[in-house]
Parts: C-alpha cells; sequence; structure tokens
C-alpha cells in the first residue's frame, strides 16, 4: 500500500495514470508526449507506477503497452476512502467470430488488468473454467450454462432468464490459459463481438491472473469495469469463501 501512495504522490505519474483512463494500452513514444521530459524520465515514472500494480504491461514485438490497472486503485479505494465516506456494501468491482476467423492470432489488447490470489493453480483454473463455480462469484448471473472447452460455449444467465453474455472458447490450455469470444447480449441483440484472455501464472502460494480484451467495440469501454467487479469478486470468493455480488 505504502508503493501505492508513493506512486500517486508524484504528479507527472497521475497525469500518466489519466492518460491511460482515458485512453488504455498507450505505448512509451504516446504517453512521452504528454510530459515535459525525456523518455528516461516517463520510463522511471512508469516503472514506479508497475512495481505499484497500478500499471501493466503488454509486449509486442520491439513495443511495449501500457495498461491502467483498475484492481489495484479500486483495492486501495475500498481500504481507505469508501470506508470514511461510510458507504454500505463494499465495492465488487473487487468483483468475433468473423475477426477470429480473419485472424486468430491475438494481437496488442484494448484492455488489461492483473491481480494476484491466494489460491492453487488447480483452484483459479476450476474458478474459471467450471459452470457452476461461474455462476457462484459472477457479480449479476444466476446461472452459467455450457462447457469451457475449444468450440463450446458458455453463457451467462441474469436472474431474470435473459442472457447476459455468451463465450466461445477458441483456445483452451489446461490450468494456464483460455480464449474466447466475447458477445455481450447486454449491449443489445446486435451488439458486435470482441475477444478475450485469462492467463493464470502460479507464482508460490498465490497465483497471477491476468485478463485481457482484444477488439473492443465503440461504445463498449464500460466493459472494463464489469471484469474490475468480476476479478474483485472472484478473489473474495476463492480467499475468503464469499462472493462480492452486486449489479452493476
Amino acid at each position: 500500500m505504502d508503493a501505492v501512495f508513493k506512486a500517486l504522490a508524484d504528479p507527472a505519474r497521475r497525469t500518466l495514470l489519466d492518460a491511460l483512463r482515458q485512453k488504455d494500452g498507450q505505448s512509451l513514444q504516446e504517453l512521452t508526449e504528454l510530459l515535459e521530459m525525456t523518455r528516461f524520465g516517463v520510463m522511471k515514472h512508469l516503472g514506479v507506477l508497475e512495481a505499484a500494480g497500478l500499471v501493466v504491461t503488454h509486449k509486442k514485438g520491439r513495443f511495449k503497452y501500457h495498461y491502467l490497472n483498475a484492481v489495484t486503485l479500486q483495492q486501495t479505494i475500498d481500504r481507505w476512502i469508501e470506508p470514511m465516506r461510510a458507504k454500505p456494501v463494499a465495492r465488487a468491482v473487487l468483483d468475433l467470430k468473423s475477426t477470429l476467423e480473419r485472424n486468430h492470432q491475438m494481437t496488442k489488447p484494448d484492455f488489461m488488468m492483473q491481480t494476484f490470489i491466494r489460491c492453487t493453480q488447480d483452484a483459479l483454473w476450476d474458478a474459471l473454467s467450471d459452470p457452476a463455480s461461474m455462476a457462484a462469484y459472477h457479480f449479476m448471473c444466476e446461472r452459467v450454462e455450457g462447457e469451457a472447452v475449444e468450440g463450446g460455449a458458455l453463457t451467462w444467465i441474469l436472474p431474470d432468464g435473459n442472457k447476459m453474455l455468451t463465450q466461445r472458447p477458441t483456445k483452451v490450455v489446461p490450468k494456464t490459459r483460455i480464449e474466447a469470444t466475447f458477445e455481450p447480449h447486454f449491449f443489445g441483440p446486435d451488439a458486435p463481438a470482441s475477444r478475450m484472455a485469462f492467463i493464470i501464472e502460479p507464482q508460490g502460494d498465490v497465483c497471477k491472473l491476468t485478463i485481457e480484451h482484444y477488439d473492443i467495440p465503440a461504445g463498449q469501454d464500460g466493459v472494463g469495469e464489469g471484469w474490475a467487479r468480476l476479478a474483485g469478486s472472484l478473489k473474495s470468493w476463492l480467499e475468503t469463501g464469499t462472493a462480492l455480488k452486486m449489479a452493476m
């Protein structure tokens, strides 16, 4: 927590975070243009933000792209700011078929976040691939139907019986990675699909979960908050047995 407050104390670093909040996935060159300092100076600030967990990166070829890590920010808010406002309920934030046929390779994600969960790799994998487990911690849905297998489909069902989301796994590496389509019915019946990925990396007695979202259509930028809610609820469910259920 000290590293987070230290990182936020510098106005240049706050400017970088604001820039990533407005447009995720920016390169060093793009971010350097925002500040009156050298590339090396901007790199140092980004290094502090990355060390604090406020920024995560994705390397593609010669370029490194930077993403705001909403989970760390929300954990800070939940611990220090929301209790002071006497909010009654803790925030749940800690809760493309044609495109895939045209280009099946993952490119630069439009959205990316990471969180660390104290659990086994098997437990995290089950939580991300077992329909009953997914429904247990999802912040809005009552049940999940289908199978997390290549060529299969998973559909999230709201309490009123309507479909919220359909995902069709395109690549499944057991205990390590799931790539799938992202078909958001909550944006309307004709909402275009995009792509997402879960990546699991065991690190001692914790697991690092990375969520990547690709080809997000215009008007669907709000999916980032949904991912933050899902990650928060998943973390709470695995670590405490209690999910963070709160509708958006």
